[in-house]
């Protein structure tokens, strides 16, 4: 869930952006997620357990009230649907994280160096 938050992010800051800012922020769209998901790698690991958000769905019953032709009101029952996040602890792999933090900041270090000579030619193409 948490890339996606970011990602959402990235776009809304994006849509009022320069033509420079947008290209920089194209181009560091992996890193930031890449850093992200280490950041969120290395809680786990730290708590010996992952956080995983649930959305549960829950109907209840209610009063509710109607007009008849005439004016006069009637009650009937009708449902109302609640949605809401909760999180739960997930027991994960340690050793499987451990392997994932460290392909993730291999990642990471492409992605930065990628990442630098794209945002090198985005203030060469929109200088300010």
């Amino acid at each position: 869930m948490r890339p996606a938050f970011v990602i959402l992010t990235v776009l809304a800051l994006a849509a009022c952006a320069t033509p420079r800012e947008e290209c920089i922020a194209d181009a560091t769209r992996d890193t930031k997620v890449l850093s992200s998901l280490i950041n969120e790698t290395q809680a786990n690991l730290s708590r010996g357990y992952a956080i995983e958000e649930r959305q549960e769905v829950r109907t209840r019953t209610r009063s509710c009230r109607g007009k008849n032709d005439d004016g006069s009101t009637f009650v009937f029952p009708c449902n109302e649907t609640d949605t809401f996040t909760t999180t739960v602890p997930v027991a994960i792999d340690l050793n499987a994280e451990a392997a994932k933090l460290a392909s993730l900041q291999e990642r990471l270090v492409a992605a930065q160096a990628s990442s630098d000579q794209a945002v090198l030619q985005c203030i060469a193409v929109h200088p300010e």
